[in-house]
């Protein structure tokens, strides 16, 4: 691996040639093969507005991949609260747009602009966004951590161009007077020490036949039993939805969902094997949140959206990754359901064994589905459903770049995925599809 030093030399060369705030000139970024795997790739190419949020992003990827408890929801959250910052950050900018202040649960008030002063808002943005990073990875290696500060003075000395030192410190004061607000709210939500205690000791599960148990091929213990308790960023929705009846009768749907697993698993083609692992986004890696938020990176730089567009798009984004977390959680531990492996060892065949390992928690309802439907249906109100595009998210993990003529197709692979590997049942994949767009319905209704 390369050295940190070298590191923070390729991110500095990525994003300080970027078009300057104050006094615009669009320069090539210098490519380079030194960026590690599961970032960003398009960030290669980020000028102009969006260079400052797409490297944050790239970075922040880095960081959930290397700090530990940086499980699915966990890295929701801080994707959540990194976007509801690069907002406000740069909400100046953005023609009398209103704030989510007043509009999130729990956030009221904060700190405004002082009239009538300069600001360089892609300055704030860069000071907002390394100070909310730094809180939410109180974890982060002393490499990362001096890739942080290295990320920010580049960025600075990059944007800085025609604006006087006065506006420069204006404007980083400002940034962290949001980042310093954000965080302060964003610790009384029930999640902050989530990445510390992924595996409560005093969460007991139920116990029955129809009930979730250790899996393997890890067996540990269930995963964030009570993050379906923290508090949303909007309005909590409600775990209405029902799976089927819980049953080992040939007939009925519930073993009929089972066994289209297990006999899935039998005949997958190379295709398909594709798909579930191009999805998987395991223990290791940056998650099915932090694909989601790179790939709205991605397209955001390929459009080169203006910095006040691209800062609403991803707060959008990481709001609705929070929120769907919170709900497929709630579900999860609602219904304790059990997974199709337990279920196949038990009633069909022991000796199955699925292409993906599962995760440890319950299978009702797919967070992978709820994630991606959440994202997806976010996506397709800004670009339009018939916006075809190309994830490049796993290229550097040796994947094919996957094209969708829409973002309809996206949800759809993503969630039967799933199937594909094993790990759920379709009727968990359809209802967090149903739940995600109910998630991208209620962060689509704010006002920006």
């Amino acid at each position: 691996m390369k050295q940190a030093s070298l590191l923070s030399r390729v991110i500095c060369m990525l994003f300080i040639c970027s078009m300057l705030a104050c006094k615009k000139n669009d320069v090539p970024v210098a490519p380079s093969d030194g960026i590690q795997h599961a970032l960003i790739t398009k960030a290669l190419t980020a000028t102009g507005d969006v260079a400052v949020p797409v490297s944050w992003y790239q970075l922040e990827l880095k960081l959930i991949k290397e700090s530990a408890g940086f499980t699915p929801p966990v890295a929701a959250r801080a994707i959540a609260y990194t976007g509801v910052t690069l907002h406000e950050a740069v909400l100046g900018s953005m023609n009398r747009a209103p704030s989510l202040a007043g509009q999130l649960t729990g956030l009221q008030v904060l700190p405004a602009p002082e009239r009538g002063q300069q600001y360089n808002w892609a300055v704030a943005a860069n000071s907002a966004m390394a100070q909310i990073i730094r809180s939410l990875f109180p974890n982060a290696s002393a490499t990362n951590l001096a890739l942080i500060a290295q990320l920010e003075q580049d960025n600075q000395q990059a944007h800085s161009g025609g604006c006087s030192a006065a506006v420069i410190t204006r404007s980083v004061n400002f940034g962290k007077l949001i980042a310093t607000a954000i965080y302060q709210w964003s610790a009384t939500d029930g999640g902050k020490d989530g990445y510390l205690n992924n595996f409560p000791s005093d969460y007991i599960p139920p116990t029955g036949p129809g009930y979730w148990i250790p899996t393997p091929p890890l067996f540990q213990p269930a995963m964030l039993p009570y993050w379906g308790n923290n508090r949303p960023l909007l309005k909590g929705a409600e775990a209405d939805l029902m799976p089927p009846a819980f049953s080992t009768n040939s007939d009925s749907p519930f073993y009929r969902a089972a066994d289209e697993v297990y006999q899935k698993g039998k005949t997958l083609t190379p295709e398909e094997k594709n798909i579930a692992q191009y999805w998987a986004d395991g223990g290791g890696t940056f998650t099915p949140p932090g694909h989601l938020v790179g790939l709205t990176a991605q397209l955001v730089n390929d459009e080169q959206l203006t910095l006040g567009a691209a800062a609403t798009l991803l707060a959008q984004v990481g709001i609705g990754l929070n929120d769907a977390a919170i709900l497929c959680w709630k579900y999860k531990y609602k219904y304790n359901l059990i997974r199709p492996v337990s279920y196949i060892h038990r009633y069909i065949d022991s000796t199955w064994t699925p292409l993906i390992g599962t995760p440890p928690f319950p299978s009702y309802t797919s967070g992978h589905a709820t994630f991606t439907s959440a994202t997806g249906n976010i996506l397709a109100a800004y670009f339009g459903n018939s916006y075809a595009f190309t994830d490049n998210q796993k290229a550097a993990d040796g994947f094919t770049p996957r094209a969708f003529n829409n973002f309809t197709d996206m949800i759809n692979e993503a969630a039967v995925s799933r199937v594909y590997g094993g790990i759920h049942y379709t009727f968990d994949s359809d209802a967090g599809k149903t739940t995600g767009k109910q998630i991208a319905n209620q962060v689509l209704s704010l006002h920006y």
